[in-house]
């Protein structure tokens, strides 16, 4: 099976054997790659007026069925709100986008010439809303097995031992899974420390994939200031209270 070359996708087979599904429609999959703009600037052909929009719709409900259902029963003791909480974490835009670079994704999307000029390729917003679209596909061509599998080892497995780690630290400092903003911020307030204050020290990258450093200070702070990146502030905030918190932690026993 092979994407068409008129914008510049990769072949499809290193693709199927990463998502272990053999498609009984094809057409499924090449749907859940093709980007609207192609689909607007096609007048006539297999993709006018064909993008992945409803299949991301349908995605996003699939994923989110199978990410509760493997949290109910990994962690069954855990409340309505921390399960809430966990799988807020997992379907994420940020963790998707991640998903969807480890997979190269983005080399098999096919994207409107103008999308193509734009690094469409790379941008994060546009590489999860395909991952959703590619897991609609699967479970449309086979069900909910090919696609329970596909979270499971893609979507779940890489975070599943963070989260574990999470739920163990949450019970203990306010059952901030996954938010490690708000887990350092309850910890300094437990301890009368005051609100951490983030800076953005460093900006890099064309934009359409950025670069941003974070440095988190904290009141009586007698080391450097913890520091992390991500590609947006949001995301390195969150990575920089990881490295504050479990610095904390750490002199805390």
């Amino acid at each position: 099976m092979r994407a068409k070359k008129q914008n510049g996708p990769a072949e499809l087979d290193s693709l199927l054997m990463t998502l272990g599904h053999k498609f009984q429609r094809p057409d499924l999959l090449e749907t859940a790659l093709t980007h609207s703009s192609l689909a607007a600037e096609s007048s006539s052909g297999a993709t006018a007026g064909r993008d992945n929009e409803q299949l991301e719709f349908v995605g996003d409900a699939v994923l989110g069925l199978l990410v509760a259902e493997a949290l109910y029963i990994r962690f069954p003791a855990l409340t309505e709100g921390e399960l809430t909480r966990m799988r807020a974490l997992l379907v994420s835009r940020s963790h998707l986008g991640e998903v969807a670079e480890t997979l190269t994704l983005g080399n098999y999307l096919r994207l409107g010439r103008g999308e193509e000029q734009s690094g469409g390729r790379q941008k994060r917003a546009l590489l999860s809303n395909a991952l959703e679209a590619v897991i609609a596909a699967m479970y449309l061509d086979g069900g909910l097995p090919p696609a329970r599998a596909f979270v499971e080892q893609h979507v779940i497995a890489p975070k599943i031992e963070e989260l574990s780690i999470a739920v163990t630290e949450g019970a203990r400092f306010g059952g901030a899974i996954g938010d490690y903003k708000s887990a350092l911020q309850e910890f300094l307030q437990a301890r009368g420390k005051g609100q951490p204050k983030y800076t953005v020290v460093e900006e890099s990258g064309p934009d359409h994939k950025k670069r941003f450093r974070v440095q988190v200070q904290l009141r009586e702070q007698t080391e450097a200031p913890a520091e992390a990146e991500g590609r947006t502030k949001k995301e390195a905030q969150q990575a920089a209270a990881r490295v504050a918190y479990e610095r904390l932690l750490a002199a805390d026993v």
